[in-house]
Formats: C-alpha cells, sequence, structure tokens
C-alpha cells in the first residue's frame, strides 16, 4: 500500500478499502450511481424490462462502432494472454498520434473512474481537499469523503452554469485537487477556456486541476490535451463510454506530466482488458466518427429540448448527451411516474431537488420518452 501522509490509520486503512475493494463502493463510477438511481424507483433490483427506455446512465445507445468490434473479434481468441501482441503500446501510440502528446505522457485505464479516484488519493491529504462544482459529478467526492478529506462544493455560475473557478479557488485556496468536469456531469455545461487557464495560474503549487473530459466529444470546445503538452499542473481524463460507445467495454486513460501519472501508480494494479485496449484503439483511428456521432447527438437532443420548450418545461441548455430539466416536483416522483411507463431516467443532485438528468437516447428512445413525459406531467 502507498504512503499517506497526513491520514490517520483509520482513514488509511479506509484508503486500502478503495484499493482493494473499489468496484463494490457506492461511489466507485456512473454505472453504480445511475444504476441505484434506477432502482429505486422500480423498488427492486435486477434487470429492467426488455423494452424498457434506458436513459438514465448516460449511455451511448449507438453502441462500439464497427472497427471496433471487427478488432474485438480479432483479438477475443488471444483472451487468454494478457497482451499478446502489445496492445497497450499500440493503445498509447494512436492516443499519441491524435492528442499530439509524447507517450509517457499517457495512461490507459479500464475507463476515466479509475485515474478518477486515484487523483482524489494521490493529490489530496486531510489538510488539502478537494473543491468541485455544485452539481457535479459525485464519484471523486465519494473517495474523498470516504478517507476523511475535506469536500468544498461550489455553486455554478447563475447564468452559464459554468464552473465559477474564481469562488472555487477562494472557496479553498489549499485545496490538493480542483475537479472540473467538461462538459459537466450533470448540466452538459462548458467552463471556457479561459477560466481553466486563470485557474492553472492562480492556484497553488502544489494542487492540480483535474479536468474530467468524459464528454469533451459531443462539444466543439477545444479539448484540454494541449494544455498537457505545455506540462501544466493538470491530469485530463478521458472514457470511451460515451462517445465511442464503449460503457460495458471499458477503455479510458489518465493525460498529464510523467511526474504528476506516476503518483497514480501506486493506488492500483492490473492488467486492461485487451479487448477494450483494441477497440480503444480502433476506434481513435475511424475517420469521421467523432464529427458524425457528435452532430446525431446533437439533433436528437435538438429535437427534444425543443419538445420541452414548447410543453413550458424549463431545462438547462446542454452541449452534451444528457441535460437538466425541471420536474416541478421531487425529482425522484417524476422519476418513479416514468418507470411506471417503462421509461428510466437520471438521478437527482441535493442542490437541485426538482431538476432531474436526461440522458439523450436514440431518436426513437427520446419519442417514447416525450409521449410518457407528457402523459405524467399532465
Amino acid at each position: 500500500m502507498p504512503q499517506l501522509k497526513g491520514y490517520s490509520r483509520r482513514h488509511a486503512m479506509r484508503a486500502a478499502t478503495i484499493l482493494t475493494a473499489g468496484a463494490a463502493l457506492p461511489f466507485y463510477h456512473e454505472f453504480a450511481m445511475a444504476q441505484d438511481a434506477a432502482e429505486r424507483p422500480r423498488g427492486m433490483r435486477g434487470a429492467m424490462p426488455a423494452d424498457a427506455v434506458r436513459i438514465g446512465s448516460n449511455e451511448n445507445p449507438l453502441g462500439p462502432c464497427a472497427e471496433a468490434c471487427e478488432a474485438i473479434a480479432k483479438i477475443a481468441k488471444y483472451g487468454g494472454r494478457y497482451s499478446p501482441f502489445n496492445e497497450q503500446g499500440d493503445f498509447i501510440r494512436a492516443v499519441s498520434e491524435v492528442e499530439e502528446l509524447k507517450p509517457e505522457f499517457i495512461a490507459p485505464y479500464a475507463g476515466s473512474s479509475d485515474p478518477l479516484h486515484r487523483s482524489v488519493l494521490a493529490f489530496t491529504s486531510p489538510t488539502k481537499g478537494l473543491v468541485m462544482g455544485d452539481p457535479g459529478y459525485e464519484a471523486g467526492a465519494g473517495t474523498a469523503k470516504f478517507v476523511g478529506v475535506k469536500v468544498t462544493r461550489v455553486a455554478l455560475q447563475k447564468a452559464t452554469y459554468a464552473h465559477d473557478v474564481k469562488a472555487m479557488l477562494a472557496a479553498d485556496p489549499n485545496a490538493g485537487v480542483y475537479y472540473i468536469c467538461n462538459p459537466n456531469n450533470p448540466t452538459g455545461t462548458i467552463t471556457k477556456r479561459e477560466d481553466l487557464e486563470w485557474l492553472l495560474a492562480n492556484k497553488n503549487k502544489d494542487s492540480i486541476l483535474l479536468l474530467d473530459e468524459a464528454y469533451i466529444h459531443f462539444s466543439q470546445e477545444m479539448p484540454g490535451s494541449d494544455l498537457v503538452a505545455k506540462e501544466k499542473d493538470v491530469i485530463v481524463l478521458r472514457t470511451f463510454s460515451k462517445a465511442f460507445g464503449m460503457a460495458g467495454i471499458r477503455c479510458g486513460m489518465a493525460m498529464g506530466r510523467p511526474d504528476l501519472l506516476a503518483k497514480l501508480r501506486p493506488y492500483g494494479s492490473g492488467m486492461l482488458p485487451i479487448t477494450g485496449l483494441v477497440a480503444g484503439t480502433a476506434s481513435y483511428r475511424a475517420k469521421g466518427l467523432v464529427a458524425e456521432r457528435r452532430e446525431i447527438n446533437a439533433r436528437v437532443r435538438g429535437d427534444v429540448l425543443e419538445f420541452l420548450e414548447k410543453k413550458n418545461i424549463q431545462y438547462i441548455p446542454s452541449v452534451s448527451n444528457k441535460f437538466m430539466m425541471e420536474a416541478g416536483r421531487p425529482g425522484a416522483e417524476l422519476a418513479r411516474a416514468l418507470a411506471a411507463e417503462k421509461i428510466f431516467i437520471g438521478r437527482t443532485w441535493p442542490v437541485w431537488p426538482t431538476m432531474v438528468r436526461v440522458t439523450v437516447g436514440t431518436q426513437a428512445e427520446m419519442n417514447q420518452f416525450k409521449t410518457a413525459l407528457a402523459k405524467v406531467m399532465s
């Protein structure tokens, strides 16, 4: 187990629990929290109905691209080997070419939840907290709370719902991690590049900006990989679960200076699945894939948001594959009403108890959502 400076023995043992059994913990990743949110309205556990509309987990219903599926089929028979043909090296090379980063600035993981939790453990302590937006993606805060680290939540900007970076820094000038999900989960809103650069320029020298870009490919915003190339105090997280449609296959990465990435390594071990690696490599090299999926998502999202406007239902404009809408009642009540119609939406956040998060599915799925919503809202 890595040395945990500043932690009590009790908190160190809690960190060890994360390292050895993190997948079983309720804050581990989006699926665990979305699954819990879906099960509560149904009052049961187990499989959803076969004809359910699943728009609560921010999954991409398009699934992996053809190139990724072909790569998985070819490698599957070699699954008895850890890395028969240097799949991890091929993945790093593909990312290096696209992101224009040196290979040593890229660390593959099985999704982005793993390096998210590692980053919290590596760069926070009982005296160096975690600062995040509110509402924001809760997984890192769950890790921090579990090991006794202070979590400071700062309201999003009222006009744009972007992260208020100046308020975040003022709230805890000595924090170890400033966590920004961009586009944000759950709001799907963007924090502009100039705000990220301001935070990097003004934060304390011992902290990092943890930039979670799980949804960046749905937007036209400039990604943060160039900040990594400039060797800033930033770790950028990516996953193939969203635009690339590989949530169940598990592939992702952390990008950062080699010295920052080295601090993540002691907090876990294990080989990556070769199926995820080859699928990720094929997806990164698939010509036009990101632009095509961004256009499909934008078209379906625009259609459902137009429907909400016609129904006078308030929502937050999103550039991602999900949006927040006003339920006009406790959000859990609307979730239960829609679940009775076999429509399973996302969860609520304590700061906005009457708003619910909805994932953008296929056009057919969102048509079913619109029909059910009109019924239960009336």
